[in-house]
């Protein structure tokens, strides 16, 4: 198991509690296997690392998100998320300019992105498996339900999840 995984949940449960963050068991291979066959993409590492420490969180009136107003989703919300979304986008659908980005993929939705996390509001943190040339896998997007800009946060999950952590610490401070 990745240490770097193990540290940044370390960082998570001691600022917002175990109990306050409600997580779940890690994930198994099986469960790896499962989402991978499903979505048709292989996972990050960083995930797989990430996830088999815990396999995101059971949302509930209360729970503390794990980052900024994020809710960690459990592989099964991810794979009902990734379906959901398949649905509602044609994959045709290209934005109409460049503000997003040259990193990402010129669309609305991509089939190879993978919604990790969301806001309860329609907006999904997502980790991105097919970006451009200019871009990496496994780099950190923001899905705005609303709003085609789709934006990098981050080159990859664990850079995302320390800055998030950076800003935290920033913030207690001011």
């Amino acid at each position: 198991m990745n240490t770097q995984a193990k540290n940044l949940w370390k960082c998570i449960i001691e600022k917002k509690g175990r109990d306050a963050l409600n997580l779940q068991p890690g994930a198994t291979a099986e469960e790896f296997q499962l989402i991978e066959n499903t979505l048709g993409v292989s996972l990050p590492e960083e995930m797989k690392s990430f996830y088999s420490i815990s396999n995101g969180q059971a949302w509930d009136i209360g729970v503390e998100p794990f980052v900024r107003n994020l809710t960690l989703s459990p592989l099964a919300e991810i794979m009902d998320n990734w379906l959901f979304l398949q649905e509602e986008f044609d994959p045709d659908d290209q934005l109409p300019d460049r503000e997003y980005g040259v990193e990402v993929q010129p669309l609305l939705w991509h089939k190879k992105w993978i919604p990790i996390a969301e806001n309860g509001g329609g907006d999904y943190l997502c980790l991105d498996t097919d970006p451009t040339k200019q871009g990496v896998v496994g780099q950190v997007l923001y899905f705005w339900h609303d709003w085609g800009k789709r934006t990098i946060d981050a080159k990859s999950l664990f850079a995302f999840i320390e800055n998030c952590l950076n800003e935290e610490n920033d913030s207690n401070f001011e």
